[in-house]
């Protein structure tokens, strides 16, 4: 069993660090943060064997609030290391921002300083994480990431001052830190190694991360799902998403109702095409057309239902029956053309899958009867 104390436990970094380590029932874990009585730190550090110390000033009122909080906290915990013996490894969060020369830069490199001076004089183990800008889920606007503010800002219909669109950032998500830093509860790293990075990182300017971020708010109008192949994408529209207010989770869909029922697009995307969503009526048939090109799925996932297939230029037709008792997914392949009958004595739900969105310009849908 592995002992853990995360000081900063209650900052955006600490927070997702202790979630995740709550999930293992090979750590026990302890926690320390400036509310606690400083008192107490000393216990804690005898106890551990993995401290990462996340604790540390982003934004303080006055400058020398970011030499206090940053170097000072981390010297505190340095002179108490020095007394145990075994020494547990550190794992110390400092920041790209320690090549600059600014305030914070200045003290998140005297924090890294001291504590190479550490592990120089005593041998104790250490781990410096240099990262750049961290994004993702429960991070604070106007203090953690431009990212947590552009977030919180679209998210809330407020706006967002960009200085420089050009201004390029490079970021990387709470996850992939998080995961870096769970490979030193299990030991196998060099324990020589004193610096280490998180991958992957990503660059981005200011202008086009506002732009992604309001593609991602456009999405319930829109439908249209960006390509979360892009890695950068998938973890940012997670971000945007831990920035909803509470009462916008949910919201309404566009229903298309005729004497058939009614139809509604869901999602949408130049990559996998689109999904759409039918009631239909008892006694009621939908389709009757065919495709050149495009291709379909249709699931019933409530009621009963035949699907009907003839291939063009053929007299022959292809009956498929499905329902709920056994949901089936039914190819609509190109050249036949095809119907959907509700047979059963309630109303049809089906789920429905194109390959392509529906352009009216090119349809690629052709009227013509299935029963010649």
């Amino acid at each position: 069993m592995t002992t853990v104390l995360v000081t900063g436990s209650a900052g955006f970094i600490g927070r997702n660090l202790v979630t995740a380590l709550s999930r293992r029932d090979d750590v026990v874990i302890k926690t320390f943060t400036e509310e606690d009585d400083p008192s107490i730190l000393t216990g804690l550090l005898g106890e551990a064997d993995v401290v990462y110390h996340l604790a540390g000033v982003n934004r303080p009122e006055t400058e020398a609030e970011f030499e206090a909080g940053n170097v000072g906290v981390t010297q505190q915990i340095i002179d108490l290391l020095k007394r145990l013996d075994p020494r547990p490894l550190v794992v110390i969060s400092s920041s790209i921002q320690a090549d600059r020369d600014n305030p914070y830069g200045r003290s998140k490199r005297g924090a890294e300083d001291a504590l190479l001076e550490y592990h120089v004089q005593t041998g104790g183990p250490i781990a410096i994480y240099r990262l750049p800008g961290v994004f993702g889920k429960w991070s604070r606007p106007n203090y953690n990431t431009v990212v947590a503010t552009f977030c919180h800002n679209i998210a809330h219909d407020l706006d967002i001052a960009i200085h420089d669109p050009n201004t390029e950032l490079e970021l990387v998500y709470i996850d992939d830190v998080v995961t870096s830093f769970l490979c030193h509860v299990e030991g196998a790293l060099d324990p020589a190694q004193t610096r280490y990075t998180v991958t992957p990182t990503f660059k981005v300017t200011l202008g086009d991360l506002a732009a992604r971020i309001r593609r991602l708010r456009a999405m319930r109008e829109t439908l249209v799902v960006p390509d979360f192949s892009d890695g950068f994408m998938r973890r940012l529209y997670a971000t945007y998403l831990s920035f909803l207010p509470e009462d916008e989770f949910a919201y309404p869909v566009k229903l298309r109702i005729d004497n058939r029922g009614w139809l509604f697009e869901l999602i949408k995307s130049d990559h996998f095409g689109q999904i759409f969503v039918s009631k239909t009526l008892p006694g009621i048939t939908r389709g009757h057309h065919y495709h050149d090109t495009k291709i379909e799925k249709f699931c019933v996932i409530q009621g009963q239902g035949i699907i009907r297939f003839r291939q063009i230029d053929s007299q022959d037709i292809l009956e498929y029956p499905v329902g709920d008792e056994e949901i089936k997914v039914v190819d609509i392949v190109p050249g036949y053309t095809h119907s959907i009958e509700n047979v059963g004595e309630g109303e049809m739900i089906v789920l429905f899958w194109a390959d392509e969105i529906f352009d009216p310009g090119r349809p690629d849908t052709h009227f013509c009867k299935v029963e010649t």
